[in-house]
């Protein structure tokens, strides 16, 4: 413990720490999302199909996840300080390369190496902002740090939105120079390594297990990724993928548990909150990406919005989860048990979602998301503190950016497996719907012979001849029960989503918390 201690700072130092790490959590966060309005800007440029072009938002997603939970062991070997610069570094200067490139393929290897040197960005800025607050401080620490986490995926595509109306695509990636530039500058000026063992030699590195980790992380990205898109297992390259995944993580779980010297330490899984914690941040992970994923591909695809008014739409619920974390934290510090924190915001992110059921139409209006959206930012923000505190509740020491590894990863594949699980779930329910409401389309119904009749003349009217206007008035009207079934195929969505978030609710109360124990952290992650 007089370790952790010896890293705190007061003063104007800590600020400028707590700054620093904020600024690199938030590059990573944005940058995950900010790509999302700007792909068909790259496709246009660099002459990519869209399958190719899906791949900039891919690679990163893989080097992020395959980096995650390697991050406490680099640390270790190379000093934090160190590590956490030339993670700024790398990132920073393929911002750079991204901007420059000339072809899809080359930007996509870029990009992978960006997200490796993001993903370390994400769970070292936690503990370095944890570890330089005294410890009846650190739920604070969590609050400031989550805001970022929280509200980072928010900002994405209205920036990205912003910046493609105003600029070009390659500026989404060169304002990341000069926040690059400056937080290298005063890592290496403020930020302190704790102490740590005797590092690895080259002998005891445990070189397979970095190579087992990376091709079972990595083809799990991928099989998620594009599963929907190469129609999963009709795919060749996704079966092997997939059996790759399945035996990579078989001999992955095998060597780390033998190892004298492993790249990842499962044994910290035998703590049962820690345990919990990383499915719980699976679920979280599932819901704060899935939605974030949903809501304006149903804004843009259905009511025609732009990217930027999608983006904006979902910065009020960002704000209020601002408001929400100093809250959470002062709860948590109190001894507010965080097991009853993470059911009531599980119970509110339900609302938002059976709400949400409830508002979807073909025409909603933006006003009707509004309060809807605020109640997510209520839940999201009761979610993210209490589940990492209770992750790491009964860790010590080195086990706690073990263990914050682990909620990291989880929260990760939790958010892939979500909008892989969504877009699958909508393209099979939407072909239900339609087959269904076409079904019930009778030609002989004086109902639907007169909705065409109507639509008949209005096109007469306008100047078309009789079979031109009946083959428009036919064409409308299977455009119309399209976007019908594709209504349908949302509202289906957001029911299953809260219906998942509320049979949680009971096993989440089941757990044992700290009551009344005052918060002791060192890191969290992603």
């Amino acid at each position: 413990m007089t370790q952790m201690e010896s890293l705190v700072e007061y003063g104007s130092r800590r600020v400028i720490i707590t700054v620093t790490a904020i600024l690199c959590a938030l590059l990573e966060i944005v940058d995950t999302t900010i790509v999302n309005v700007a792909l068909n800007d790259m496709r246009g440029t660099l002459g990519a199909t869209l399958t190719e072009v899906g791949w900039v938002i891919t690679a990163y997603a893989i080097g992020n996840v395959i980096i995650v939970p390697m991050t406490s062991w680099l640390s270790q070997q190379f000093g934090r300080s160190n590590y956490f610069a030339a993670s700024i570094i790398l990132f920073t200067v393929c911002s750079f390369l991204c901007g420059n490139a000339t072809g899809i393929w080359e930007l996509v290897a870029f990009r992978f190496l960006q997200g490796i040197g993001g993903g370390a960005l994400l769970v070292t800025s936690q503990t370095i902002i944890t570890e330089s607050y005294p410890v009846e401080k650190r739920g604070m620490a969590q609050a400031i740090y989550g805001l970022g986490v929280i509200i980072g995926p928010t900002l994405g595509p209205p920036l990205g939105g912003y910046i493609v109306d105003h600029a070009s695509w390659p500026y989404i990636f060169y304002i990341n120079i000069p926040i690059g530039i400056i937080a290298t500058l005063l890592t290496l000026q403020f930020v302190r390594s704790p102490k740590y063992g005797e590092k690895s030699q080259g002998r005891d590195i445990d070189w397979l297990g970095i190579g087992l980790l990376a091709v079972t992380v990595g083809s799990l990205q991928y099989v998620l990724e594009k599963g929907q898109d190469d129609d999963w297992f009709n795919s060749s390259t996704i079966l092997y993928l997939f059996v790759a995944a399945v035996l990579g993580l078989f001999f992955f779980i095998w060597r780390e548990t033998t190892f004298r010297n492993p790249i990842v330490e499962l044994r910290v899984l035998k703590n049962g909150n820690l345990r919990v914690g990383t499915i719980l941040s699976f679920i979280m992970g599932f819901g704060l990406y899935g939605s974030t994923f949903i809501i304006p591909l149903y804004t843009q695809s259905i009511l025609g919005w732009t990217a930027q008014q999608a983006g904006m739409l979902m910065v009020p619920a960002a704000l209020t989860t601002a408001f929400m974390m100093p809250i959470i934290g002062r709860l948590l510090q109190k001894g507010v048990p965080q097991q009853y924190l993470v059911a009531g915001g599980m119970v509110l992110f339900a609302v938002f979602t059976f709400w949400g059921y409830f508002i979807l139409t073909p025409d909603t209006s933006s006003d009707s998301f509004f309060w809807m959206l605020i109640v997510r930012g209520v839940g999201m923000g009761m979610l993210f503190i209490p589940i990492t505190t209770l992750s790491l509740s009964t860790l010590k020491g080195q086990q706690i950016g073990q263990g914050a590894a682990f909620t990291g990863m989880m929260r990760q594949l939790g958010g892939s497996f979500g909008v892989a699980m969504i877009t699958t779930f909508l393209s099979r329910q939407n072909m239900t719907h339609r087959s269904d409401l076409v079904s019930k389309l009778d030609v002989n119904n004086p109902a639907v012979q007169q909705r065409v009749e109507a639509m008949q003349n209005g096109f007469i009217s306008k100047g078309m001849n009789a079979d031109a206007a009946l083959k428009s008035s036919y064409t409308t009207l299977d455009h119309m029960v399209s976007k019908q079934a594709a209504v349908l195929s949302y509202m289906d969505v957001f029911f299953y989503l809260g219906l998942i978030f509320l049979v949680c609710v009971p096993f989440v109360l089941m757990v044992k918390g700290n009551k009344g124990k005052k918060i002791n952290l060192a890191e969290a992650a992603h």
